[in-house]
């Protein structure tokens, strides 16, 4: 519970880690911290003393802030900044090279109109230095497709076991029936809709960024999309995009299909 890692308040304590992971904590989904904050290290309190949308574990309420808070544990539990946890645990065991926050270089695309290069977009994330639980990862197509591929495969990387497979149908199981979304541990599975499209089967998981990305996974074929675009430049406004997303994975599959069951 949210107790034992932080000084909060009682309403708050017994909000489990499994809440904030299927976003059903009734944390507030957006918190502007630098309006309430007086620096990075207050953003804790500011989270945490936030007036609740709903009783925890009742309703899914997609929470940037919740995964601040998730990060800030992982911390604590892993005696390291979260960048370094994300390298050692995740993109270099999955041979990840050019993924990770705060990236340096030109070949980095630029976001909204000012054109914010290796800079995340996310003004929580970059308000905390732009390392943070709800933002801040750069990635490209092949490291994606190295993230995807091991779970298209069941949690098997290179013949390497990443995720157990316990962990794996725990993570893309639903635990929010009948709370508005269908929510896996972190990821976002099928319900009406959601992002995947209308081809991609109900048991397909997956997850999107707000600048224009995502990865969607159907665990029966092993089939995969990752869309890597940049629909916040130069405007935030867009939202022709999330019609054009369904209609990208709709396209994935059904090209893909025919090659799956060796369709002439």
């Amino acid at each position: 519970t949210l107790g034992a890692y932080f000084d909060v308040p009682a309403s708050r304590a017994g909000i489990t880690v499994f809440q904030l992971m299927t976003h059903t904590s009734g944390i507030a989904p957006h918190i502007l911290l630098s309006d309430h904050a007086s620096g990075p290290d207050d953003a804790l309190r500011v989270i945490l003393e936030s007036a609740p949308v709903c009783p925890p574990g009742t309703q899914v309420h997609y929470s940037c802030m919740g995964y601040i808070l998730l990060g800030k544990i992982l911390e604590q539990l892993g005696g390291a900044p979260l960048d370094v946890l994300a390298n050692r645990y995740v993109f270099a065991p999955l041979d990840m090279r050019h993924t990770g926050y705060r990236p340096a270089g030109d070949n980095i695309a630029a976001t909204e109109i000012h054109c914010l290069c290796g800079v995340v977009h996310d003004e929580n994330a970059r308000f905390l230095g732009g390392v943070s639980g709800n933002a801040g990862v750069f990635s490209d197509l092949a490291d994606c497709t190295a993230f995807a591929s091991m779970l298209a495969c069941g949690g098997v990387y290179r013949g390497r076991t990443f995720l157990s497979p316990d962990l794996m149908r725990d993570a893309i199981r639903n635990h929010t029936p009948g709370m508005g979304e269908n929510r896996g541990l972190g990821f976002h599975l099928r319900s009406e809709g959601s992002f995947h499209g209308s081809l991609f089967p109900m048991e397909s998981f997956g997850h999107t960024g707000f600048a224009g990305t995502s990865i969607l996974v159907d665990p029966a074929s092993s089939l995969y999309a990752v869309l890597l675009s940049n629909r916040v430049h130069p405007s935030r406004e867009d939202r022709g995009f999330l019609t054009l997303r369904r209609q990208f994975h709709d396209a994935a599959l059904a090209f893909s299909l025919p090659f799956f069951y060796n369709i002439p």
